[in-house]
């Protein structure tokens, strides 16, 4: 079994669903006591908000490449950055680590390829929703995004950062996001990503009869399949 690496705080809501996910499946997968190799760098959340808001993401970029290659020399064969945002930053993270990352955008275009799903919603903060490093790398695996309108993104940022990320569920929210989500199936889509590791504590597949993609189940489950992987 490889070890692997978490860079986890942003939030800590959503890494301690990493860690539960991550180990259940090795369980899962090996029986018995069975528990995943790894090893967690956490850092703190606040300091990288501040600087996503003011768009320095070159500061984000030497933080996470300074968590990789503490996990990398902790013992860490590959890393897993525990969080959808921070991946416009992970070429460099990457560079500087010394060891492989696993992309959260291609995990999820695997299992939408496997879906058949070609035209794709996307939730997250704005910087994920916006800017082209989510986006074009969904694209670049042949697969149309939809983003919501600018009320609704700005409404789905706010609930990340002022809830979400503080282990906040409002139930008007919730209302909120089903919603959006619907208005993205009417536009086409035929599935939604749920492209903020928090978003899946506010909504489930339950909610909605819309298919959704849970980007921290399916990275965990990569990090998973990755590490048993022989070779």
């Amino acid at each position: 079994m490889k070890t692997i690496g978490l860079i986890g705080g942003m939030s800590w809501e959503s890494t301690q669903i990493y860690y539960r996910l991550i180990n259940q499946k090795v369980r899962e997968q090996l029986g018995g006591l069975h528990s995943a190799k790894l090893v967690l760098y956490s850092v703190d959340f606040a300091e990288i908000e501040a600087l996503q808001h003011r768009g320095d993401w070159q500061a984000t970029a030497d933080i996470l490449a300074q968590a990789g290659q503490a996990l990398g020399s902790a013992g860490a064969d590959f890393l897993v950055l525990c969080t959808n945002t921070m991946h416009k930053v992970a070429p460099a993270i990457e560079h500087e680590a010394g060891i492989p990352l696993l992309h959260i955008a291609d995990a999820t275009a695997g299992v939408l390829k496997r879906d058949g799903i070609t035209c794709v919603g996307l939730l997250g903060t704005r910087f994920t929703m916006e800017q082209a490093f989510y986006v074009d790398r969904l694209r670049d695996h042949g697969i149309d995004v939809l983003v919501p309108d600018e009320t609704q993104r700005e409404r789905i940022h706010s609930v990340i950062y002022s809830e979400l990320c503080q282990g906040v569920v409002n139930p008007e929210s919730k209302a909120d996001y089903q919603d959006i989500v619907s208005s993205l199936a009417e536009r086409g889509a035929q599935g939604v990503i749920l492209g903020c590791t928090e978003i899946g504590l506010l909504i489930q597949a339950s909610d909605t009869d819309v298919q959704l993609y849970d980007t921290t189940e399916i990275h965990a489950d990569q990090a998973v399949r990755h590490a048993l992987a022989s070779g």
